[in-house]
């Protein structure tokens, strides 16, 4: 068991109990709408241990796959190269340090800004997976094909193993999961 939630309740919602067990991926659906990013965020600070809770035990961090942001100001003077995203987030003795290369024209010098939003996503995921097989992560943002396609990666990685949780606003993925979990709302 990596995380135990016996129950999460605020003034505005309410989320079912449920645990995570390694080599299983639970969906949360946020359901889409105006609420979806404080929602998210809320849930994201409690589910990798930042704000502690007692309904909610954590015996293994999990970590979430950050969006990429860059500062104006650095994206128009000096922005990140690729090589230098790796650098700084990703584990450089793991196969997912070098995955983002498989996809066509991404080299070292690259800048990030130049990705499409699929392949930024997909620069963060595997920086993530190079230090780590245990994550939370969203689909915001994405297509159903590139969602589809980055479920697909993260489903690679619970069979081997990891665990990983989606906060997702959609249902078409409950029938693609360990455990699907709706937010009832109050």
């Amino acid at each position: 068991m990596l995380i135990e939630n016996k129950r999460i309740k605020t003034d505005t919602f309410y989320i079912p109990p449920f645990i995570l067990n390694a080599g299983e991926i639970i969906i949360v659906n946020l359901f889409n709408g105006p609420h979806f990013y404080e929602t998210k965020t809320f849930l994201k600070e409690l589910l990798c241990g930042h704000t502690i809770n007692d309904n909610i035990i954590i015996r293994q961090k999990l970590t979430f796959v950050e969006h990429f942001t860059e500062p104006v100001f650095r994206r128009f003077f000096y922005p990140v190269t690729v090589q230098e995203y790796l650098k700084k987030y990703a584990n450089s003795d793991s196969p997912y340090a070098t995955k983002i290369f498989d996809l066509d024209a991404i080299n070292n010098k690259t800048k990030v800004n130049s990705l499409t939003d699929i392949q930024r996503r997909l620069l963060s995921l595997y920086a993530t997976l190079s230090k780590t097989n245990t994550i939370i992560f969203d689909l915001a943002g994405q297509g159903i094909h590139e969602a589809q396609e980055t479920y697909k990666i993260v489903q690679e990685v619970i069979k081997n193993g990891g665990s990983a949780i989606l906060l997702d606003g959609y249902d078409d993925l409950k029938n693609d999961c360990t455990k699907y979990i709706e937010l009832q709302w109050i």
